[in-house]
């Protein structure tokens, strides 16, 4: 596999394919830290997440139109604007769809899988007939375009940059939220008991709600941050769901640190085996080797203990 490569080549390719995975690294986690969050706390399947990042990325590409037709000016700044607007939406639409469906499936792990299935099925139809069914990519600001010459051979595009820096942010937000705060500690209080949290005064179906509307906007995001390395269309965050799923069990669920090691660790070993081996062996390959752990050790990477 890497016969006739020089050292430093390997070296080379190494190094900017490996901060190549960090963009899908990136789109993983923050699927992944919305999915863990909605999963770890309210046992909830949730086949919709995807369509959620969808949501971002369309909200992303729909600034960029208005903005480059209206209001040249703001092109510049209009990315910074869609990742908190496809925050917002995608929270409001996560709590509509918990307030309207969810509630009513608790404890009915089957029903919320078929549920949300068939949900994603309408929001992706949805998608196509509001924006059609051909690919779409927004017009990024001149300044995220580039790359940055960290030696004659390695380039490190400046877009990806910004990706990672985007999601360092939010994911010690995240970590902020959930242990050193009074929403966390009430979230990781229904996790570990939920029958005890509520005879305590809280209100766990309050909880819930904006659990599963934060894990939804944090998807939201990962569609902004999407945008930046692929084009969007209604199916887009389909075919991320099973890869999201993927690094929530394999690292442990409603384990962050167990979210953030399994997301760096299939990112990284898809985009250097993708350059060696067709995208489909190297998928193949990375999943192989999860499945192996996982026999190993079934609860995944890390793991917390939960009072049943």
């Amino acid at each position: 596999m890497f016969e006739g490569y020089t050292a430093s080549e390997l070296g080379a390719i190494f190094a900017m394919q490996g901060f190549s995975g960090l963009s899908l690294f990136c789109v993983f986690l923050l699927m992944a830290l919305g999915l863990a969050i909605i999963f770890g706390q309210m046992q909830v399947i949730n086949m919709a997440h995807g369509e959620f990042l969808t949501i971002g990325a369309y909200t992303t590409y729909m600034l960029s139109t208005l903005s480059e037709q209206y209001a040249p000016w703001f092109m510049d700044y209009y990315f910074f604007a869609a990742i908190a607007l496809g925050f917002v939406i995608a929270f409001v639409v996560g709590w509509l769809v918990e307030f309207s469906m969810i509630r009513f499936l608790y404890k009915r792990p089957l029903d919320t899988l078929l549920a949300t299935w068939g949900l994603s099925l309408v929001m992706q139809q949805t998608f196509r007939s509001t924006f059609g069914a051909r690919e779409v990519s927004p017009t990024l600001p001149d300044w995220l375009l580039g790359s940055y010459q960290a030696s004659e051979i390695i380039e490190i595009p400046i877009n990806g940059m910004l990706v990672v820096g985007i999601t360092a942010i939010l994911t010690s937000a995240v970590f902020f939220l959930l242990f050193r705060s009074r929403w966390g500690l009430k979230v990781r209080a229904t996790t570990q008991n939920r029958v005890m949290a509520g005879a305590a005064g809280i209100n766990t179906a309050r909880v819930d709600r904006n659990t599963f509307a934060l894990g939804c906007g944090i998807a939201g995001v990962a569609g902004a941050v999407f945008t930046t390395i692929a084009s969007t269309g209604p199916t887009s965050g389909s075919l991320y769901i099973v890869d999201t799923f993927l690094v929530v069990v394999f690292g442990g669920a409603a384990s962050l640190f167990g979210t953030i090691a399994s997301a760096f660790s299939i990112a990284q070993a898809q985009s250097i085996l993708e350059f060696f081996l067709s995208g489909s062996m190297a998928k193949v390959i990375t999943l192989t080797a999860v499945i192996g752990i996982l026999m190993l050790r079934p609860e995944g990477l890390f793991s917390i203990r939960v009072r049943k």
